[in-house]
């Protein structure tokens, strides 16, 4: 008790997590706890008004597509999504994401064609109307069937009326401009034939004819197709085959149409003769020996369009023979007497032909093919005869393998991006289209307020991607792959050392310094790749450095028998210890052997990032390494500092030497808070072994297997674990006995933690700091976090000069710990004694591989951000910004006094935190398990923010979620696409010009003059006056239960955008239209039943008139 009050002397605290024997304070506020100096007057200037989180733009590939759309003279794609989601997508930075208030599955999506409108039929049988004119798309109308299931929907050309085809083979007609239903009805039983004994099934298919809008084409599922007078409610022909029909395509002029079926064939009907079809094709059914076709799979979708200077294409997704197993799903263009197949890598959920003309009655010209699958979106150019595909310009790759970490960083250096774009554009794919892309829709702008953003992502697959960020856009960069480092096994090999099945070369975390330009990767595979970049190619080897983090002290030792056998050398050792692999492991033992092998021979590496050193964990005695928990790289220091649940190990990459290698236990010396008795670790092998097996392509499919994390907390879920937070709010079991244990736990009076698990370094901050409380300069300083909260402060001496330092050892002084803190630690930070941020000292780039220059000797330029190099006049020190998964302290350095306090939460814990920039001034963000992100002011840990953003469901979210400076943040929304949020009111003003215009003004095309000849002959189509025929004074009102009209809502920012300007002006408008339809429909109420009296009377006119016409003058 008191050498642990000896080493934390002077430290006050006001929370249970503080320092022994400190007051006792619960405060929902930052709480002085300390006299604050009179030279410490930080001038705050955020205030909660600075603050409002809202969605920004959503990236990548829409997850679980389902539905596509695609509008012929705006030249927009919409595609619907199983949870609800609906993207928008036009030329390159238009780019719209909105969501059903239900997630209910988006079944259909139908443009109002050059209307800036759109229609969504979801699996809950509603019909949405969304309006387009808005950066912000918003619903106009709802419309909720009660009674039928919607199975297809279409809407004519320039037409207000929509047909709703249903499960039960009805078709309904809804007027989209007041989103009711009319009271024309086709009713199945009227459609088919009385003596048919049969259900037709659901409606497939629905399209009015080219020639005549009069005519409704009707396709149920059982292969009857019924063509419907509008006019004369009637059939005018009935087909009937033997298999299910799947779709209808007509020919332009509108005397021939196609059917796709289940049996993998194409039928051709003409309207001459409807009793047989007038050819049946099996693309793919080559005829077998004993005469007979072979069975097909279904053709799922057909497109029959017409070209003016060629053949006819016919365009069908499916259709393979089930012979050939194993074939991908595939696209068959067949284009007269050529057939073309191409394989896809995914499933099709829909495509779509794109043509020159909105009107289904003229010759179609198609000219691209959009074709949406599970998991990619290509356009095929139909105009080349070898029908290449277009280079895809939205980041649609982002999921090309799993996505197992991220990181954002704002405001990067000006040169990084083109400089990377550059070493990037050599190595992109060829063979694409030499045309535009054909989405060109919509209109957008470059913002005001546009700095340099990178966002990076690491894959299952060792991949690192790099991403500009700028401008709410998204555009690959560059792309590395760290596989590349190590030797592929060969065929039939197994490797002894591997610690997964499958992903060995996954990413976990990754650590980039933008000025040096220096990068390291961290692994799954307990390894560490730094990279240096360089715009020259490179032959060079790679450096190996082998450590041996594991403690293998016995099961139950007494502390001085603990610092009789360490894991390496105090820390104050000259002389670094660097494990070799060792040779005398027992035989079916693993002993000092790393989990991969590193290419020994020199490697050719292509300009950009090129590895220089790798540093792998060893096997001990058969125990794996534990998984790098924590990552730190300092390029003015040349030191990269990395820990696990092991320890702490620092690496000096210029000298490619190990420096210090302790166990956790070890870096507290005599001095351990909590005088624990050590633990082997090879009690939890089984579980360790158990869960290194898993790889990470799979993680992200089932959201209930245990993630590997960097935080205590986290490795702690159960297996059928809904909700990060579930576990800790309800189970008394979790929650309650970890808080518990945290204050038990610093009790001298208990010899163990409460069965606690090793002791994990959870954070590590390079800085210029104060080693001890008597320094009056500070010194480089290594910042050490651990999961059970305890920060401790590691002096180290670099020499500054060159020469020295590539010849000369670093040297570790003995550290000790600074405070304790409730939860693990997850972030360290330093400020200035005005509040600013103070930057970590770097190096300044400089080529690795570039040409010397003999009058300018290359040397290396350091930057370093002293404590006090901002102030002038200003008293020495510096604050440290400390948050744990429960609270946040501000320090004062170099006394080591806490000056402010905040229990940030109690019920959950703090899944991501950082120090950053936001209106000019700086805060502390967090994102808790609970779906709460909260920002504090600094250095008073005022709360200024608190919004319960979204619940924590699944890992996905908890592995991804960063924040950056700006105000933003973003996390992986789903294993397909990235989130970007803001919580700066600053941006969401800003955002309406951010974002691209759905909607531009365009004069829809005109009719092509079809000439006399074809007019005179029946050429031309024949105009319907829809309104005559569904109005409801013709066709009556629907039934009220059997749908039920909702209007839409406008949400707060839907509110705020329509408060103002033109959106507001159609607001307005809006509103004025239902209330004039609704004194329209009373109006309507009252003439019909002035008419109802009319015919009364004239009724009882006649009867009198024929009464009387017969009498005499002198009868009356």
């Amino acid at each position: 008790m008191k050498k642990f009050r000896k080493v934390l002397d002077g430290l006050t605290t006001s929370s249970p997590g503080g320092t022994l024997g400190s007051p006792s304070y619960s405060s929902a506020a930052g709480t002085p706890t300390a006299s604050t100096p009179r030279e410490i007057d930080v001038q705050e200037t955020l205030v909660s008004e600075n603050f409002q989180l809202c969605k920004t733009v959503r990236h990548g590939f829409p997850y679980q597509p389902t539905a596509l759309a695609f509008d012929p003279v705006q030249k927009i794609v919409a595609i619907g999504s199983r949870t609800g989601g609906v993207r928008i997508l036009g030329r390159p930075g238009v780019d719209c994401y909105c969501h059903h208030e239900t997630t209910a599955a988006v079944l259909q999506l139908q443009f109002l064609i050059n209307e800036g409108a759109l229609v969504t039929a979801c699996a809950d049988d509603t019909l949405h109307l969304w309006n387009l004119r808005q950066r912000r798309p918003a619903i106009l109308h709802s419309l909720k069937f009660n009674r039928e299931r919607i199975t297809f929907c279409h809407l004519p050309f320039q037409s207000k009326w929509l047909y709703v085809g249903t499960e039960r083979g009805n078709t309904h007609i809804v007027n989209i401009e007041s989103f009711v239903l009319s009271g024309y009805v086709i009713m199945w039983n009227k459609a088919i034939e009385l003596c048919t004994k049969t259900h037709p099934g659901p409606v497939v298919h629905l399209s009015d004819s080219p020639k005549d809008e009069g005519k409704l084409l009707i396709g149920f599922e059982s292969g009857t197709v019924v063509q419907w007078d509008l006019r004369m409610k009637k059939v005018d022909f009935r087909i009937y085959y033997d298999e299910a029909i799947h779709s209808v395509s007509w020919h332009h002029e509108g005397k021939q149409f196609m059917c796709s079926h289940s049996d993998g064939s194409l039928t051709l009907w003409n309207q001459r003769n409807t009793a047989r079809p007038f050819q049946i094709t099996f693309p793919h059914g080559k005829i077998q020996k004993d005469g007979r076709k072979e069975s097909c799979k279904p053709i799922l979708k057909v497109e029959y369009k017409t070209s003016r200077n060629s053949e006819p294409f016919v365009i069908f997704s499916g259709g393979l023979s089930y012979d050939k197993a194993g074939r991908r799903p595939t696209l068959t263009i067949m284009h007269g007497k050529a057939i073309t197949v191409l394989e896809m890598d995914h499933p099709i959920v829909e495509f779509m032909v794109l043509c020159e003309t909105p009107y289904n009655n003229e010759v179609q010209e198609p000219y691209a093919v959009v074709v949406l699958l599970e998991k990619d979106f290509i356009v095929v150019d139909l105009t080349q005869s070898n029908f290449p595909i277009f280079e895809n310009p939205y980041p649609m790759d982002i999921h090309e393998s799993p996505v197992t970490c991220t990181a954002y960083f704002a405001d990067c250096p000006p040169d990084i991006i083109p400089i990377l774009y550059s070493i990037g554009a050599k190595h992109k794919k060829t063979g694409f289209s030499q045309k535009e892309w054909p989405i060109t829709g919509g209109t957008w702008n470059v913002g005001s307020q546009t700095y340099p953003e990178i966002i990076i992502t690491g894959h299952a697959d060792g991949s690192i991607k790099f991403w500009d960020a700028s401008a709410i856009t998204l555009q690959m960069l560059y792309k590395l792959k760290t596989s590349k480092v190590f030797e592929k096994p060969k065929p039939g090999e197994v490797r002894g050392g591997d610690l997964v099945e499958e992903d060995p070369y996954a990413v976990q975390m990754v650590s980039w310094c933008p000025q040096s330009r220096i990068f390291c990767v961290v692994g799954i595979s307990a390894h560490i790749i730094l990279y240096r970049f360089s715009k020259y190619e490179a032959n060079t080897p790679i450096v190996s450095l082998e450590v041996r983090l594991q403690c293998d002290t016995e099961e139950v030792l007494s502390p001085s028998e603990t610092e009789n056998q360490p894991c390496s050398p105090e820390p104050g050792s000259h002389s670094p210890v660097q494990a070799s692999p060792g040779s005398g492991a027992s035989e079916g033992v693993k002993d000092s052997i790393p989990c991969l092998k590193v290419k020994e021979r020199p490697v050719r590496v292509p300009p950009g990032y090129q590895a220089e050193l790798v540093v792998q964990l060893l096997w001990v005695d058969g125990e794996p390494p534990g998984q790098i928990t924590s990552l730190d790289i300092n390029s003015a220091y040349g030191l990269l500092a990395f820990g696990n649940s092991n320890g702490l190990a620092v690496v000096d990459y210029l000298q490619k030497t190990l420096l210090l290698c302790l166990s956790t236990l070890d870096l507290y010396g005599a001095a351990d808070p909590y005088q624990r008795l050590t633990r082997s670790p090879r009690k939890n092998r089984q579980s360790t072994s158990d869960f290194c097996m898993r790889g990470l392509s799979s993680f992200y499919s089932d959201s209930k297997k245990r993630i590997r994390t960097s935080y205590q907390s986290l490795t702690e879920l159960s297996d059928n674990q809904q909700s990060v937070d579930m576990e800790r709010s309800k189970s008394p079991t979790s929650a309650e006995s970890r808080e518990n244990s945290f204050s038990r736990s610093r009790s001298s009076s208990v010899s163990s933690i409460d069965r606690e698990t090793k002791e994990a370094v959870t954070t590590l901050q390079f800085g210029e700091s104060y080693g001890r409380k008597g320094d009056a300069q500070p010194t480089p300083c290594l910042w050490v976090g651990t999961s059970l909260g305890v920060v401790l402060l590691i002096p180290m001496s670099v020499p500054t000069e060159e020469e020295e330092r590539l010849e000369e050892p670093v040297t570790i002084g003995p550290g000790g710990a600074v405070l304790l803190m409730k939860g693990s630690i997850l972030r360290l930070a330093f400020l200035d004694l005005a509040g600013a941020i103070i930057p970590g000292p770097h190096e300044v780039w400089r080529d690795p591989n570039g040409p010397e220059d003999p009058d300018r000797p290359r040397r290396r330029k350091l930057i370093n951000f002293s404590p006090w190099s901002s102030q002038d006049g200003c008293a020495e020190g510096h604050l440290a910004v400390v948050c744990s998964e429960r609270q946040a302290k501000v320090l004062l350095m170099p006394s080591q006094a806490c000056l402010f306090v905040h229990n940030i939460t109690e019920s959950s814990f703090v899944l991501r935190a950082d120090v950053v920039t936001a209106c000019n001034s700086v805060c502390l963000a967090c994102f808790c398990a609970n779906g709460h992100i909260m920002t504090l002011s600094l250095p008073s840990l005022r709360p200024l923010m608190d919004v319960n953003y979204l619940p924590m469901t699944d890992m996905r979210i908890a592995r991804t979620f960063c924040f950056t400076n700006g105000g933003q943040a973003l996390y992986l929304s789903s294993p397909t696409e990235v989130q970007r949020i803001t919580f700066s009111q600053d941006m969401c003003e800003n955002l309406q010009e951010m974002l691209g215009e759905l909607f531009t003004p365009i004069e829809t095309p005109e009719v092509q003059n079809r000439g006399f000849l074809k007019g005179f002959f029946g050429g031309n189509a024949q105009n319907l006056d829809r309104e005559e025929l569904f109005g409801e004074a013709s066709a009556g009102k629907a039934s009220r239960s059997l749908a039920q009209h909702i209007p839409g809502q406008v949400g707060m920012e839907g509110m705020k955008a329509a408060a103002g300007g033109v959106v507001g002006d159609l607001a307005r408008a809006r509103i004025a239209l239902d209330e004039r339809g609704q004194r329209l429909g009373e109006l309507e109420d009252r003439t019909a039943h002035m008419m109802t009296s009319a015919e009364t009377f004239s009724k009882h006119a006649h009867e009198l008139m024929l009464k009387c016409k017969d009498k005499k003058w002198y009868q009356f």
